[in-house]
């Protein structure tokens, strides 16, 4: 048996991954343990959860990867700043600390954390990392691999040729000319929080217009054919301040940030159309090149870049490959997965053998045991019911969702990655116009712009999506538009004589209350939704739930949304549920084979749910 240990740590998403005789046995981030959401600590829970679920100790590893090379990334540091010096001293002596701490001796620190462990520990390089968890979990024999996201230690960007059991990483941009920054350069304009909020910034985009598209590709990027670029710096302070973006870039788009929290206006809204824009042609152009050098047909992604959906859809759709693989924890957390697959395929050149779904749906953090559930609902005071027949549960669930009850749903093992793909859910009845609002507004306590996404049985993904047949999207990282049977009306941007007819109540989101679908709830403004197409194999407890569904309703669509509350990591046991829902406008919970309805417990006064909401810091 040979047992290699990933971690990825200290930027953000800190995650473990184990490998076992080249299976993934387990991973998960350390956010959902510590309930700190992007918690960037040394990932000491999600390794004992690792070792926990294979059944070994520390000193039976063979191997810990750690997903980059830190001295690397502190030559990039040191080098950037003195080619901006004096400038960037503040940010300089912000980061030394840490670096002097912890980070310059990181070897140390791991053997330190990870009492028992005597072997070698191996440095990946931070694409090497974010390519492996790409290419070596993917279904495809070869395929060309692509990495965006804002930087590893020099490099912004790589591409290059996944065969068999080997990586080759050849050609990549670099620091600090970024799509990851300057994307996340508009994120922090816009007033949303970097490594965190570019997701909003893709949900806002539909509701505005490009019209900054020249002025970025004017000023800010000097643009090539082949999706190469340089960042004209003048515009920019991440190399030597403490923020993203700087007076002049201000002048460019005519005035200050907005402040978080504050209203959001038409210009944030075409600032975000525009950035997305300009992102899906970088997108565009860089798989174009990467398919003419490497003649392949297939394409992998990982990186930060690569959680960008949208993009993902046009990929798919206009791109130039056949078939492309989006690994579900794209992000820093992937890293820790990808570290250790370079040792087990790279070094130690141990052959790899595609076959099914190498990630398991994602589902490889903790599960659910029916007698802890008890014992923790028990312990609340909790009215629940068990129901052990899985098709009777599905029957009542199903009806329940379709009267118009919002479920939180939790089964199995929690997922690896970004997104809730039906283990720690909550779901709502995507006919239901009201719904989006009442779930943004009295469950999860965020911004009501924000889109939901539709889970749907694989089987009848394409008369509800315009989703490429013999194509699946398990893992939630393709948009595409609603299937054109489905849709109602024009689905237009409106013109501007339109928006000056708007009261200043309904702007600058009136568009919300336009009905678009059959399935208004997860139909964006721009007729759009991030499809997760659902199988048997991979979620036979969601399936189930939705094959019930559709026998009850005739659509085969629900809203999958994590099961959290703004800032909020998403919930990882039973106690984490519990309390989420007691706090929170849901229905019902679903926990294993426990059904929960809110009217039959005891509800908690109003101070108990501002407690809950307090604990977590707005994203």
């Amino acid at each position: 048996m040979t047992a290699v240990l990933g971690i990825s740590a200290y930027y953000h998403d800190a995650a473990a991954a184990l490998i076992v005789d080249g299976k993934i046995v387990a991973a998960a981030q350390e956010e959902r343990f510590t309930r700190i959401k992007h918690d960037a600590a040394f990932p000491k829970h999600a390794i004992d959860y690792c070792l926990q679920h294979a059944g070994l100790e520390l000193g039976q590893l063979d191997f810990v990867a750690f997903y980059e090379k830190p001295l690397r990334k502190f030559e990039r540091l040191l080098e950037t700043y003195l080619a901006f010096a004096p400038q960037g001293f503040g940010s300089f002596c912000a980061a030394m600390p840490g670096w002097l701490s912890e980070k310059l001796n990181l070897p140390k620190l791991i053997r330190r954390q990870l009492k028992g462990f005597e072997r070698r520990i191996i440095f990946c390089e931070h694409h090497e990392s974010h390519a492996a968890s790409a290419f070596f979990a993917s279904p495809f024999e070869q395929a060309a691999v692509l990495t965006l996201d804002g930087v590893g230690e020099w490099h912004t960007g790589s591409f290059g040729i996944g065969s068999g059991n080997r990586l080759e990483l050849q050609q990549s941009m670099h620091f600090p000319h970024s799509l990851g920054l300057l994307y996340s350069a508009f994120t922090y304009f816009c007033g949303f929080k970097v490594n965190s909020g570019e997701y909003k910034l893709m949900g806002l985009a539909p509701y505005g217009r490009p019209r900054f598209v020249a002025s970025i590709l004017e000023h800010l990027v000097d643009l090539k054919p082949d999706g190469s670029f340089r960042l004209n710096l003048k515009y920019f302070n991440y190399c030597q301040g403490l923020t993203m973006t700087n007076q002049a870039f201000a002048a460019l788009f005519g005035g200050p940030a907005r402040s978080a929290e504050s209203a959001l206006g038409q210009r944030e809204m075409d600032l975000a159309a525009s950035i997305q824009a300009v992102t899906e042609m970088i997108v565009l152009r860089i798989a174009r090149h990467v398919h003419a050098q490497t003649g392949l047909e297939r394409i992998c992604l990982a990186g930060g870049v690569a959680l960008n959906c949208v993009a993902n859809g046009r990929l798919l759709r206009e791109g130039p490959f056949r078939e492309v693989f989006v690994q579900p924890a794209a992000g820093d957390a992937g890293g820790a997965l990808g570290a250790a697959l370079v040792v087990w395929h790279q070094l130690l050149e141990q052959p790899r053998l595609p076959q099914g779904d190498a990630m398991q749906g994602a589902r490889l953090g903790p599960d659910i045991e029916s007698a802890h559930v008890q014992a923790v609902l028990c312990s609340q005071g909790a009215s629940f019911r068990q129901i052990t027949d899985g098709q009777a549960l599905a029957r009542e669930v199903a009806a329940l969702l379709a009267a118009g009850q919002v479920v939180g749903w939790v089964q199995g093992r929690m997922e690896f990655g970004p997104r809730a793909l039906g283990s720690r859910s909550i779901l709502g009845d995507a006919r239901d116009a009201s719904m989006q609002s009442r779930m943004n507004l009295k469950i999860k306590f965020r911004e009501s712009f924000r889109p939901f996404a539709p889970c749907v049985l694989a089987q009848d993904a394409q008369d509800w999506f315009e989703l490429p047949a013999a194509h699946e999207s398990p893992y939630m990282l393709l948009v595409m538009p609603v299937a054109s049977a489905q849709r109602i009306g024009a689905d237009e941007v409106l013109g501007a004589s339109e928006r000056e007819s708007e009261t200043a109540s309904e702007q600058p989101f009136a568009r919300l209350k336009q009905t678009r679908s059959r399935i208004p709830a997860v139909t964006h403004v721009d007729g759009s939704a991030r499809v997760q197409t659902v199988d048997a194999a991979r979620d036979p407890q969601l399936f189930a739930l939705l094959s019930e569904f559709k026998r009850q309703t005739g659509c085969p669509v629900l809203i999958n949304t994590s099961f959290n509350v703004r800032g909020e990591p998403i919930v990882c046991g039973p106690e984490d549920a519990w309390r989420c829902f007691m706090a929170t406008g849901m229905d019902a919970l679903v926990l294993g084979d426990c059904l929960l309805l809110k009217h039959e417990q005891t509800t908690p006064d109003a101070a108990t749910s501002r407690a809950h909401l307090a604990r977590f810091a707005l994203d």
